[in-house]
C-alpha cells in the first residue's frame, strides 16, 4: 500500500501488520478538526477471491461494523469509520472494505514476545481489564468468538483494548444461549467442544463459555512467558492433549510459574465441558480477579517492608561482626580495595578480566544509590547461596554487593524463589555470579530482581 493513498478522509501512512485476511496501516485525517487525528486502517480486500470467500470476507467486515456501532466501552477498541474503496485504477483494491479504528500500541502477543516474563503486577492488571471488556461484551449478549493475546492491543498509555470483532455475534436461541459464526478461529484457543462442532447452514455455534475457555489460555500465558498449559510443538498437537484432557485421560498441569489464585482462575476458565464453565461468567471472574489484585498488591508491600527490616537486621549483625573483613567484601568495577597500597590492582582486573556477561547491581532506593561510594553496610545487597529457597538472612553468603558493582554471570535460572523489591517489582529470575578470589565459596546467586541489565547467558544446569 502506497504511502499517501487516500481513504476517504484518511492518509496512508507506516505499516503495522499483515495477515491471510489483510493488512492494517496506519493513517492520519487530512480534513477538518481531526486534522493529524493518527489512526489505523484495517484493510480487507476482496480482489481475486471467489465469490463465497467475498461473501465471507464482508460479512466478516459488517459484523465487526455492525458491532463497533452497537458497542462503547472503554475497553473495547473504538470504530471510527468503514469505507468501501473504488478504485478503477487499482484492481487489487477495488472493493476493498476498510475499517477506521482507533491506533494502539502494540498487542499482547507482541509484548510477550518481547518481554518473555512480565512484572506480575502488570500482568495481573492487563489480565483484569481484558476480563472487564469481555463481561462488558457478554453482558450486552454478544460472543467475541477470536479471544487471544493478537487481539489484545494496548494503547499509548498502557491500557486495554480488546478487537478483532470480526467473528463477534450476538448471542440468540430460545433463551440466548449461543451465536452462530463462520467455522473459524485460532486452535490455541478453540475450547473442546468447538473442533468437533457440526457446521451447519448459519456457520458453527459459539457460546460465551469458549470466550472464558480463551481467557484461561490468556492468562496462563501471561505467567507462563507465553506458554500454553497444554502440551505440543504445534497447535494440532496442543490441540489433540486439549482433547485428551477434555476426555479425562491428561490432566490440567499449569506452569508452576502461574501464582496459585491465578491457577485456581486458569482451572475453572479450562473446565472441560461448556456446562462447567458456564458457572464462571466473566463478570464473577472479573470479582475474583479483582480480590486476587488486591491481595497481592497487599502481600507484595508487605514482603518489601519485611524484607527491608530483615536486610537492617543482617546490615547491623554484619557491621558488627565483619568490621574488620571490609577489604574482603568489597567488589566493584570502578573502585580498588580501599585498604590496599597504591601499586594494588582494582578488584575487577582480578576478577572479571576473563567475564564478558556480567550484571551491574541497581539499587531500588535512591539514597542508597547516591551513597554508593561510600558503601555503607545498610545499602549493600546480598547474594543468595542457594536460588531455590526463600531470600532470607539465613540464605545469604557473606559477600556483600552495592549499587554499581558490576558482577560477572555465569548463567541464568528461570524459576527460582520470588524475590520482591522495595516497590513492589518481583521475578523469580537469578543469575549465578562469580565471587572474587579469597571468598568462601566460587559463586552465589544474584536476584534478577535487583538488575536492570539482561545479559544472554545460557541457561543454568
Amino acid at each position: 500500500m502506497p504511502r499517501g493513498y487516500r481513504v476517504g478522509a484518511w492518509e496512508v501512512g507506516e505499516p503495522i501488520a499483515d495477515g491471510g485476511w489483510g493488512w492494517v496501516y496506519e493513517g492520519r485525517s487530512m480534513s477538518g478538526a481531526d486534522a493529524d487525528t493518527v489512526v489505523a486502517l484495517k484493510f480487507l480486500p476482496t480482489a481475486g477471491l471467489a465469490p463465497r470467500q467475498v461473501r465471507g470476507l464482508v460479512e466478516s467486515a459488517r459484523r465487526e461494523s455492525d458491532f463497533g456501532r452497537r458497542t462503547s466501552h472503554p475497553r473495547l477498541i473504538r470504530l471510527i469509520d468503514s469505507v468501501v474503496l473504488a478504485d478503477a485504477h487499482r484492481p487489487e483494491l477495488d472493493g476493498a472494505v476498510v475499517l477506521v479504528m482507533e491506533r494502539a500500541e502494540r498487542s499482547l502477543r507482541e509484548l510477550l514476545e518481547r518481554e518473555g516474563e512480565l512484572p506480575p503486577d502488570e500482568g495481573e492488571r492487563i489480565l483484569t481489564e481484558v476480563c472487564e471488556g469481555l463481561a462488558h461484551l457478554h453482558g450486552l449478549g454478544w460472543v467475541h468468538g477470536d479471544l487471544k493475546p493478537d487481539n489484545v492491543l494496548l494503547m499509548k498509555d498502557g491500557s486495554v483494548r480488546l478487537s478483532d470483532f470480526g467473528l463477534a455475534a450476538e448471542l440468540d436461541g430460545t433463551h440466548g444461549t449461543h451465536a452462530w459464526i463462520p467455522p473459524l478461529g485460532t486452535p490455541d484457543y478453540l475450547p473442546p467442544e468447538r473442533w468437533k462442532a457440526p457446521l451447519g447452514e448459519r456457520g458453527v455455534q459459539a457460546r460465551q463459555s469458549g470466550d472464558i475457555w480463551a481467557l484461561g489460555i490468556m492468562i496462563h500465558q501471561v505467567f507462563a512467558r507465553g506458554a500454553s498449559p497444554f502440551p505440543g510443538a504445534t497447535p494440532a498437537g496442543r490441540g489433540a492433549a486439549v482433547q485428551e484432557y477434555a476426555a479425562g485421560r491428561a490432566p490440567l498441569r499449569p506452569d508452576p510459574a502461574v501464582p496459585a489464585p491465578w491457577r485456581d482462575l486458569v482451572g475453572d476458565c479450562l473446565a472441560p465441558t461448556h456446562e462447567l464453565r458456564a458457572g464462571h461468567t466473566a463478570g464473577d471472574l472479573l470479582a475474583r480477579m479483582a480480590r486476587v489484585r488486591a491481595a497481592a498488591t497487599a502481600g507484595r508491600r508487605a514482603n518489601a517492608m519485611s524484607g527491608a527490616r530483615r536486610r537492617k537486621r543482617a546490615f547491623v549483625a554484619a557491621a558488627a561482626t565483619t568490621m574488620g573483613m571490609t577489604t574482603a567484601l568489597v567488589w566493584s568495577l570502578a573502585a580498588h580495595d580501599p585498604g590496599g597500597g597504591a601499586d594494588d590492582p582494582p578488584v575487577h582486573a582480578q576478577n572479571l578480566a576473563d567475564s564478558t556477561d556480567r550484571v551491574t547491581v541497581f539499587n531500588v532506593e535512591r539514597v542508597c544509590r547516591n551513597r554508593a561510594a561510600a558503601r555503607e553496610p545498610q545499602c549493600s545487597l546480598g547474594l543468595a547461596i542457594d536460588p531455590s529457597l526463600p531470600y532470607t538472612v539465613d540464605n545469604v553468603v557473606a559477600t556483600r554487593v552495592w549499587h554499581g558493582d558490576a558482577l560477572p554471570v555465569e548463567c541464568r535460572l528461570r524459576r527460582g524463589s520470588p524475590v520482591t523489591d522495595e516497590t513492589g517489582t518481583r521475578s523469580a529470575e537469578w543469575y549465578r555470579v562469580r565471587l572474587p578470589d579469597g571468598a568462601a565459596q566460587p559463586t552465589a546467586w544474584f536476584p534478577a530482581v535487583r538488575t536492570r541489565d539482561r545479559p544472554a547467558v545460557a541457561e543454568c544446569g
